[in-house]
């Protein structure tokens, strides 16, 4: 199987998060091996990938190994495999669904740490996370999935490392963020899109993770960091740590 170059380009994030089919994956190993380009992409996605798991990540409670422990008897087996038993084949359907898939698994496995919601201590404030976590996972994993999504990096001013994967079909962008510096009381990081000079209001980031920037990244032509007072400003008003533009 040989892959053209804009295909190529077009399976990077699929490539890193394993969703690609074996024929597909050989193809675009044999076309990175060539491509700094994706080597540099693929460098990004995975990177945001890990961050986003570690972002929402929890500590699981101390109830938790116990009542996993104590309900493995009730678990019944898996059936054995037979051999020669294929699978459904379903190409290009199942590697769109694997995307989110392979990133809710990451983010399933930090936040629940093996176990289920509902078997946990104060399930009720953990549900309310775990809905905050998943529309956190839509929104990130909806740009990284897009066919164009493309990446930058760069770096702040106070040492921050940024990267920014957007997607003009998702209409989206998102950043990621680490070794922010801790702030102080009363101040937060703000983030801001470019128009043409014009600073508008594009959310929050208080420390490394992965967030979504808000408003409309379509005719943004650059990501801004600044550091702003608690509550955010609707303009900035300190000096830009960080005016990125936004990757083509």
């Amino acid at each position: 199987m040989k892959l053209d170059e804009s295909d190529a380009h077009a399976l990077v994030a699929a490539y890193v998060l394993g969703a690609l089919e074996a024929g597909e994956r050989g193809a675009f190993e044999d076309h990175l091996q060539a491509c700094e380009t994706c080597q540099m992409e693929a460098a990004e996605f995975e990177a945001t990938a890990a961050r986003l798991a570690a972002a929402v990540a929890l500590p699981p409670p101390t109830a938790a190994k116990a009542q996993v422990m104590a309900a493995i008897d009730g678990v019944r087996q898996s059936p054995p495999r037979i051999p020669g038993a294929a699978a459904p084949a379903l190409g290009g359907v199942l590697r769109r669904k694997a995307l989110p898939l392979a990133l809710a698994a990451s983010v399933a496995a930090a936040v629940f740490g093996g176990t289920t919601v509902w078997q946990l201590r104060d399930g009720q404030e953990l549900r309310q996370q775990a809905r905050q976590a998943q529309q956190q996972l839509d929104a990130v994993s909806a740009v990284l999935a897009a066919p164009d999504a493309r990446s930058v990096r760069g770096r702040a001013a106070n040492g921050a490392t940024v990267t920014i994967v957007a997607s003009k079909r998702q209409n989206g962008a998102v950043l990621t963020a680490t070794s922010l510096p801790a702030l102080g009381a009363g101040k937060i990081y703000q983030l801001w899109l470019d128009y043409g000079g014009t600073m508008r209001p594009a959310g929050f980031i208080d420390g490394d993770g992965t967030v979504v920037l808000t408003g409309d990244p379509a005719d943004a032509g650059a990501v801004g960091l600044t550091l702003e007072p608690a509550g955010g400003s609707p303009q900035p008003t300190s000096a830009p740590l960080l005016l990125m533009s936004l990757p083509a």
